[in-house]
Parts: structure tokens; C-alpha cells; sequence
């Protein structure tokens, strides 16, 4: 027994160092093609970093591949590629020919922490246990660590997806979480009140963990931490791309809707005439749709969608319609979300999403000449929102979470609260609120209103402050005496927002009050000091 398992380590051991032979050349070669098929073809990708930092990136690539290892380089192109922040432009280890190699268990980050949400059998003890380090590195700096390398487009993005780079060895090592290109590693993980470490070994180079969903499938070689006697709404009938359950309780639909596909028993156009057909003939008064599993698909299947519930006059209403979303909620299904919240009067429950307002989607594969790594590089621009409304994603107006406990047991805290919710009174879009008062003139209204909003939890979700530092922004172009009015409001509401009291300086000028303008913009310069704003203020006061 002991030499079949020496075996087998050998067979690991040699998987991990076998190297296909490329030269420093075809590799700066790969680099330099990348470089100019970029600025040549998607220079449009330069939104969130420039082209010089593109350029010095390279450059430190091309100088430091003489020292590095394939993977190294790999993981490199990977970071310089990343930079660019768009979900759907990156690389990916799990293509060929440049599998790499996981361990054999799956993290999950809830709101009380990361677990080890399933795990081969061989690894039973682990199964949900917390993980607190990873070859003795706190998890929360590997997962700095390791960021860089993510084509994230936001925090829930990472959230999703970028906590499976932590599973990787090649990365782990490029990264120095480990010294070298280690076949095992050991986590620090705690279960039941107990610390304890434990080995994992690296599985076979390409095979990965049978996830679906970011969760592990459960079979005979692999165990998820969740209880398998009973199954939330949202995690059952995966083969199908949509389901619905009435909930009589409730009197309310349930839809959980995973890719923006048609099913392969009736398309999307016809099982949402299904639903509301079911709606419109029953004692209904709430349709919950899940999307929190949806990482998009075809975004041209939106629109009977949107049809459906605008043509419903049962759902289309404040309270009625709500829409769960999450860390997961990507791509077309975000173009789903902007449509759903630009046309309906929904109400958004859950997590915020994983994808920009506004992105760039669609993606070719740009083969490198030696290697052959293909490099997904976008192409189309989506907009379905002007640009003053871009964001970095749709947040929900019930946020709600998950704990590891909620999950394991099969509770669904983010169902409950769209079941639950009461929606009397509520303003589910404050700013379009604001601006009705505004545009009406109803000043007085729009004085005592809003600071309660502000104080009242259920409108934890809406920046307030931002979003008025933004309008005053949008207007002060062309009606500088409304910017110092929203201004004014802003400062009164948040009296040390640095940023709306520096936009109140800048438009007293721009009004010809320089006496007021000088007053505030001093303060800004006493408020921030050296920072980036009283930079500004002080520009301002020489201009």
C-alpha cells in the first residue's frame, strides 16, 4: 500500500514540474503580441486603467520572464489582463493547454465567514469547517493576495468567483502564499470550538471539484456540508434553467430562473406566459423571481420577461414583484436586472451583483501564437442605463445574507424576507422620489422628508450621499444657482462631506459668489488637509 501511494505522489510530483519547453523569446513574443492586438482592436478596454500602466505592466513582464516559471508567467498575464476589471475579459487556468492544478475542496464565504463547503470524502474530517489560514497565512490576506489576478468587476464578483483561486496551486504559488509549487497544503481550519490543521493533496492536473453553482454535487467520492434530507427552493431542480412553485401561504409564485437559456422542455417566452397565465387564474398576489444563481446567457430572451410582468396589472405593483439577486447575478442576467429595474416596479432582494450597471460583455478568444493560451478579450459595449446612472452594480433594496449555519440547514433567509416584506409606504426608489419633490417645488416636503428617510433602516440600502453629490454634479454644467441649491441641501444633511461641500465652493463661483465660494473652499482645505479634494479646492481658489 505504501508503494502505490509513492507512486501516485511520484505521478503528482511529476505532473506539477512537467513543463511544455517554450523560450524566453515565444514568450515575450506572446507578450508583445497580446500588447499590440490590444491597443490595436480593444484600446475601448482602457476605462479603468490607462495605457501606460498597461504598457509598464509588460514591460515588467517581458523584463522578469527570464526568471520565472511557465505558471508564473501565466498567472502574470492573467494579473495584466485582470487589470482591466470586466468580468468577461480575462484568462482562464481551467481552459487548455494550460490546465492547472486544485486541491480538493471547495470555499464559500458567508456573512460569519469562509467554510469549507464541500470536500472529497478522503478530507471528511474538514467538511465545514471555518477556514482561518492557508499554509499559515490569515485566509482574508490570501485573498488580497490573490486579487490582483481576478477579473473582477466588483467586490461580489471576487466574492463569487475569486475565492476559487485560493484552490489553486500554480496561483498560490506566483502569488507566495506558498514558497514553491507545492503539492499539498495545509489549512488552519476550526469546527466545533476546535483548531486543528489538515493536508490536502493536489488532485491531477485538470481535474477539478464537481461544483455546480459554486457548490459541490454531492456522489459517492464528494460531500457538501449542506443537509441532504431536505433542499431549499433555489438549489432544487438544477437540470432545469426555470422552475415556479406556488406558495398558497403566501399567495405568492416562486421562480427560480439560473441561466438566461431556454429550457429544453418549453422556452422562456412560454413558460413566463405559464406563470402569469397561473397568476392571472389564481389567488396571487406576489411573484418572487431568484435570479441569485444567474450568470446570464442570452440577453435577447429578456424581453418577454419584462413584457409579462408590465402587461401584469396583479404584479406590476409596489410590493408585489420582487426579484432575489446575488454574487452570482452576471452578465445578460444583469442586463435582466437593469431592464426589470428601469420598466417595473420591482423590488430587489439579496446581494448586490456581481457585473457594472453598464459593462463590457461579450468576449472573443485571441489565441497566442506559441503558447496557444487563449485570452477572452470584449468586444461589445452593454448600456442600458445613461451614463450618470452607472454603478458598479444593481444593489438590492432588502439586503440580506446568508450565515454558514442558515445554509447547512436548508433555511433561506433571502425567500423570507421577500415573503415577508412589507412594503406599505415604502419608497423603493428614493431618488426618483427626491427629484419628484424637487422638480414640484415642494421644498419643505423635500426638508423634512428626507432626513427621516436617511435615519430609517429600511433605506440602509440608498447612498443618499452620493446619489445628491451626483445630481448636484449632473446640473452644474448648465444651472449652476441648482447645483449650489442641492448643494446647500447636501452639506446641511452631511455637514463634513468634504465632496459636496467642495461642488458647493465650485458653483458659488461658478454663480459669481466668490465671498461664499472662498469660505467653503477653505474649509475643504482645513477638513482635508494634503488629500485628493483640498488638491482640488485649492485649484479652484487660484483659477
Amino acid at each position: 500500500m505504501k508503494k502505490i501511494f509513492y507512486i501516485l505522489s511520484l505521478f503528482i510530483v511529476v505532473q506539477l514540474s512537467a513543463q511544455k519547453i517554450l523560450t524566453t523569446e515565444d514568450w515575450r513574443n506572446d507578450l508583445k503580441f497580446l500588447q499590440h492586438k490590444i491597443h490595436k482592436d480593444y484600446a475601448s478596454l482602457f476605462v479603468k486603467t490607462t495605457k501606460t500602466d498597461f504598457d509598464a505592466k509588460i514591460e515588467k513582464l517581458h523584463q522578469d520572464i527570464p526568471n520565472l516559471q511557465e505558471h508564473e508567467i501565466i498567472v502574470r498575464m492573467t494579473e495584466i489582463i485582470a487589470s482591466f476589471e470586466y468580468g468577461h475579459t480575462g484568462i482562464y487556468f481551467g481552459l487548455n493547454p494550460m490546465k492547472f492544478h486544485s486541491f480538493p475542496f471547495n470555499l464559500y464565504e458567508y456573512n460569519d465567514g469562509i467554510f469549507i463547503e464541500g470536500v472529497s470524502k478522503v478530507y471528511e474530517k474538514a467538511l465545514g469547517s471555518k477556514v482561518l489560514k492557508i499554509n499559515n497565512i490569515d485566509i482574508s490576506e490570501a485573498l488580497e493576495k490573490v486579487k490582483t489576478v481576478v477579473n473582477s468587476e466588483n467586490s461580489q464578483y471576487f466574492k463569487a468567483y475569486g475565492i476559487n483561486y485560493l484552490t489553486i496551486a500554480e496561483v498560490l504559488h506566483a502569488k507566495r502564499i506558498t514558497n514553491t509549487l507545492q503539492k499539498t497544503i495545509e489549512l488552519t481550519l476550526e469546527k466545533d470550538e476546535k483548531i486543528f490543521q489538515m493536508e490536502f493533496n493536489v488532485l491531477p492536473k485538470g481535474e477539478s471539484v464537481p461544483k455546480k453553482y459554486s457548490r459541490i454535487q454531492q456522489n459517492e467520492d464528494w460531500l457538501t456540508a449542506r443537509d441532504q434530507n431536505s433542499t431549499p427552493l433555489y438549489l432544487k431542480q438544477l437540470d432545469k434553467v426555470y422552475f415556479q412553485e406556488y406558495l398558497p401561504k403566501h399567495k405568492a409564485v416562486y421562480v427560480r430562473h439560473s441561466k438566461i437559456r431556454d429550457d429544453k422542455s418549453v422556452n422562456t417566452e412560454n413558460f413566463y406566459r405559464g406563470v402569469f397565465d397561473f397568476i392571472e387564474h389564481n389567488e396571487v398576489e406576489k411573484l418572487v423571481i431568484d435570479l441569485r444563481l444567474n450568470g446570464g446567457g442570452n440577453n435577447y430572451l429578456n424581453k418577454p420577461i419584462i413584457k409579462e410582468i408590465i402587461r401584469s396589472n396583479v404584479i406590476n405593483k409596489v410590493g408585489n414583484l420582487y426579484v432575489i439577486i446575488g454574487r452570482r447575478t452576471f452578465s445578460a442576467c444583469q442586463n435582466l436586472v437593469n431592464e426589470l429595474d428601469n420598466y417595473t416596479n420591482v423590488i430587489f432582494v439579496g446581494e448586490p451583483t456581481a457585473e457594472n450597471v453598464n459593462f463590457w460583455g461579450d468576449a472573443r478568444p485571441e489565441v497566442l501564437p506559441n503558447s496557444k493560451i487563449p485570452v477572452y478579450l470584449s468586444f461589445a459595449w452593454w448600456q442600458d442605463k445613461p451614463a450618470w446612472e452607472n454603478a458598479e452594480w444593481i444593489a438590492p433594496q432588502i439586503p440580506v445574507t446568508m450565515s454558514f449555519k442558515e445554509y447547512i440547514t436548508n433555511q433561506d433567509p433571502v425567500l423570507q424576507a421577500a415573503l415577508t416584506f412589507k412594503a406599505e409606504n415604502f419608497i423603493h426608489k428614493p431618488m426618483d422620489y427626491i427629484r419628484s419633490l424637487y422638480d414640484t417645488n415642494q421644498l419643505e416636503k423635500l426638508a423634512t422628508e428626507i432626513p427621516k428617510m436617511i435615519q430609517d433602516p429600511k433605506y440602509s440600502f440608498f447612498d443618499f450621499e452620493s446619489e445628491l453629490i451626483k445630481s448636484g454634479n449632473q446640473v452644474s454644467n448648465y444651472n449652476p444657482q441648482a447645483s449650489v441649491q442641492i448643494f446647500s441641501f447636501v452639506t446641511h444633511l452631511f455637514p463634513n462631506s468634504i465632496i459636496a461641500l467642495k461642488g458647493l465652493g465650485e458653483n458659488y463661483l461658478k454663480i459669481g459668489s466668490k465671498k461664499e465660494g472662498r469660505q467653503v473652499l477653505e474649509k475643504v482645505i482645513a477638513m482635508d488637509k494634503n488629500g485628493k479634494i483640498a488638491k482640488q479646492a485649492r485649484k479652484l481658489l487660484k483659477n
